[in-house]
């Protein structure tokens, strides 16, 4: 039976449009050991106590005690139990837009508060509501530099996250942006995107390229790790003009993917290129305080190539869950939190100096070793032992099949950090 809207002879046509032969062939980007290999689901229904009882089985498979290594853009931090508390609360969790202020001051206020913090964390100027993830925020970064400087060449740092990139490259496949990798701006460039710490670790100041992006009209776009900057030079203190993060790092716990939180700032000059929602605080004709929508109607996200994005929409809740963490945690708990971070990797590089360290910079928490077999291979052996050692960065078409990148948080605690060390030093040296 077709449960699709679409008749079949209206299947085939958009089928024959798109140059493929079946529906399957949507998905031959999809590793095939990747996909599922059963979509049948029971014919009869089932009660909820066994309902219940079938899906905590189906949970319980799931190993969720490793110790982990694993970094590249997500990490696992400390979340304080009022996060939860808080954003719990029905009035937030159940709330819908905001385009009534009368409606949604609370909301309002919350997006407007978050907007405040991460200027103030990133040292800029403006911020929207929040975008759907970093990578989301890269590509909207680099559409919002070409709108500002009218040109169409988008020119990519190497230390930029790889998946990013992809996920830039995707967004302006057929679209009149140029992608293209580069240190330094390129002849006519609309932006350059860089990232500190870079994706393999290494933290630079890139104050002189922007210098020299400004020479030249360019936009410096830099991506950052929200909490390297309790120690870390901030974006703007380098020159950004745009400034950009994931936020998973801010009171979001990592998921399958999400949901996250895509953190863009700007210098104020530029606010009126920036997509995506804006709240500012008013007063009303009696002189009271409130909260609303500015600079852009709804209709705008509607227009269609003249809209600034096709973002109508953002992680409110994700955002007001970073807004409560960065409010419980204060300036010296993200400072201590940074630094207990960097010490701790330090640590951990000083047990793995039998590993070559591919890190051409100081790095903040994340650093690459190269192993002396496939990081595969070591992966695998040491997941059954309680260990997520990293991520291969071969697998991600980066250096060698022994390289891997290893990120260290706060959570990591030293007798954690000292058998891993020595799981390591066996598995690769015996």
């Amino acid at each position: 039976m077709n449960w699709t809207p679409a008749t079949t002879d209206e299947q085939q046509a958009m089928l024959s449009a798109l140059g493929l032969a079946s529906t399957d062939a949507f998905f031959d980007a999809i590793p095939p050991d990747l996909r599922m290999k059963d979509w049948t689901v029971p014919a009869d229904g089932q009660s909820e106590q066994t309902l219940r009882q079938s899906l905590a089985l189906l949970a319980g498979e799931n190993r969720t005690s490793a110790i982990s290594f694993l970094g590249g853009g997500y990490y696992e931090h400390y979340i304080p139990a009022a996060v939860d508390a808080l954003a719990g609360r029905s009035e937030f969790y159940t709330a819908y837009t905001p385009y009534q202020p009368e409606c949604a001051q609370g909301t309002l206020q919350a997006i407007y508060e978050y907007q405040s913090a991460v200027c103030r964390l990133a040292d800029m100027e403006c911020a929207n509501a929040s975008l759907y993830d970093g990578g989301t925020a890269v590509y909207e970064a680099a559409a919002m530099a070409c709108r500002i400087t009218r040109r169409s060449r988008v020119v990519i740092h190497p230390s930029v996250n790889p998946v990013w990139k992809e996920m830039l490259a995707t967004h302006t496949d057929g679209s009149v942006l140029e992608m293209e990798i580069a240190e330094y701006p390129l002849d006519d460039s609309a932006c350059l995107i860089v990232q500190n710490p870079s994706f393999l670790g290494d933290v630079q100041d890139f104050s002189d390229l922007a210098e020299a992006c400004h020479a030249q009209e360019t936009l410096l776009i830099v991506a950052f790790n929200p909490v390297s900057l309790g120690i870390l030079k901030t974006p703007g203190a380098m020159g950004a003009d745009i400034a950009l993060a994931e936020g998973q790092s801010l009171g979001l716990p990592l998921g399958f993917g999400g949901p996250y939180l895509g953190i863009l700032t700007a210098k104020k000059k530029h606010i009126r290129k920036m997509p995506g929602r804006i709240a500012a605080a008013t007063t009303d004709d009696a002189g009271r305080r409130g909260f609303v929508l500015t600079l852009q109607a709804r209709e705008q996200h509607i227009r269609r190539e003249k809209a600034l994005s096709n973002i109508c929409s953002n992680q409110a809740l994700c955002a007001l869950r970073t807004l409560i963490h960065l409010c419980l945690m204060g300036k010296a708990g993200i400072e201590a939190t940074a630094r207990a971070c960097h010490s701790k990797a330090e640590y951990l590089k000083k047990q793995l100096d039998f590993l070559p360290l591919l890190n051409e910079h100081p790095t903040f928490n994340e650093f690459a070793v190269r192993l002396p077999r496939p990081a595969r291979e070591v992966i695998e052996a040491l997941q059954p032992r309680g260990f997520l050692p990293g991520i291969p960065l071969h697998e991600l078409g980066m250096g060698e099949p022994g390289d891997l990148l290893i990120a260290v948080t706060e959570m990591r605690s030293r007798e954690e950090l000292d058998a891993f060390a020595a799981a390591m030093k066996e598995c690769c040296h015996g």
